[in-house]
């Protein structure tokens, strides 16, 4: 069986979390699948590759195995909303994004198990990490990284930014980590916008605590910056020049977060 995840364990006091890279999928359920499910079109293709230059950096990576498809990770266990006013993805889905069924044919779900076997072991990993960073630095940081397709007319008009910040509105990251974040980009060649659609998920919201020195950010990006979204094959071309802009934001995240310690600290 594959691991849930996969850890890489850093020096610094950022994580990096990639939640919807996976691919795999169990045998029984891939059986269930139809031929769509089983191609999995709504994931953040190539996120985990695009960020390995963070381990250099000294982060922490964690990244997740198998496809959202199985369980979402960046979803509450309770399968409450996030976004009130828009359409639901799911905990466990069983419809793409553009709603097309990814199931043979009606198909009962066991989510306790998915959330026990999937959801629970990533998110036991998180918190450990986040606690084990806050009690060696005195904070905690965490970059929940993401992508989508540019287009996706079922969730959102029109064309998304290149670069989505989310902070819950300002709820998961403190301001002066924030805005130097977002200085960054707004100095880059990319589009791009703080708290939009996306805003951050479960995993942001959750962890992001300032209050109690933890500060999370999610970074969703539209996939064209990166790839071919037609065929998904990854742009060596466009990835590095990405990947700059990437290195320079997560290290205004560690950089403005250890200078201003002692402000943001509860």
């Amino acid at each position: 069986m594959t691991a849930e995840y996969s850890f890489h364990a850093g020096n610094t006091p950022l994580l990096v979390s990639v939640p919807h890279d996976g691919r795999e999928l169990p045998a029984d359920l891939a059986a269930q699948m139809n031929d769509l499910g089983r191609s999995l079109p709504d994931t953040d293709w190539h996120v985990a590759r695009l960020y390995e230059f963070a381990a250099d950096l000294g982060a922490s990576l964690l990244v997740a195995n198998y496809s959202r498809y199985v369980v979402d990770l960046n979803r509450p266990a309770d399968d409450a909303a996030l976004y009130a006013t828009r359409p639901a993805t799911g905990l466990c889905p069983t419809q793409t994004f553009a709603g097309q069924d990814i199931y043979a044919q009606a198909t009962a779900i066991d989510v306790d198990d998915r959330v026990s076997r999937y959801w629970r072991p990533y998110h036991d990993k998180v918190a450990a990490t986040l606690a084990k960073l806050r009690e060696s630095f005195g904070y905690a940081l965490l970059w929940d990284a993401h992508s989508i397709a540019s287009r996706v007319p079922a969730l959102f008009d029109g064309e998304l930014p290149e670069l989505n910040v989310g902070t819950w509105d300002g709820r998961s990251c403190s301001r002066v980590i924030t805005d130097a974040v977002l200085q960054v980009v707004q100095a880059s060649t990319y589009s791009g916008v703080l708290n939009g659609r996306f805003k951050g998920g479960y995993i942001t919201r959750h962890y992001g605590q300032p209050g109690a020195s933890v500060h999370a950010v999610q970074l969703e990006i539209a996939q064209r910056a990166y790839m071919d979204e037609q065929s998904t094959n990854y742009d060596e071309a466009k990835a590095s020049q990405l990947r700059d802009v990437l290195t320079l934001l997560l290290q205004a995240f560690m950089r403005t977060a250890r200078d201003n310690a002692g402000i943001i600290r509860a």
